[in-house]
């Protein structure tokens, strides 16, 4: 396992850029604009870390920007930890077999999500390309949130 990002929301885009590039120093190595979603993704890296986060190599904090969206209660504000597996459904069916709930199942062969018994969200993504859509993933439904 690899630990990828940290993702926060953020209800003003040009405030927590001002804050975390201008102020904190960190730079932006990369953005996603999502128009159907209506979201925007920034990805920063502290300066040490810089060569290697633009190489995937290092783990970055991710802005994330809900267009629609701009006020956050309860913790709402902090998203998720993300880590990258080597086999996301063995992964899963492993967590699974120490009663974890796979509360997001790996339906695309990429992605799945679980929560800490504290109820913080984690991210599973598969290293490299997706697998193959497999069962029982593929019909697993969700449950609960993420």
């Amino acid at each position: 396992m690899e630990y990828l990002h940290t993702m926060v929301r953020v209800g003003n885009l040009d405030n927590a850029l001002d804050f975390f590039c201008n102020k904190m120093g960190m730079t932006e190595t990369r953005r996603l604009e999502n128009e159907t979603g209506r979201f925007t993704l920034i990805f920063l890296a502290a300066s040490d870390d810089l060569d290697e986060a633009r190489q995937f190599k290092k783990p970055v904090l991710e802005l994330t920007y809900n267009w629609d969206e701009h006020e956050y209660s309860g913790g709402r504000n902090f998203g998720h930890l993300a880590y990258q597996v080597d086999n996301i459904y063995d992964y899963c069916q492993s967590l699974m077999d120490k009663g974890i709930t796979i509360n997001r199942p790996p339906r695309d062969g990429r992605m799945a999500f679980i929560k800490s018994p504290d109820g913080i969200s984690i991210e599973l993504l598969q290293k490299g390309d997706s697998l193959p859509q497999a069962e029982p993933w593929l019909s697993m439904p969700n449950t609960g949130t993420w």
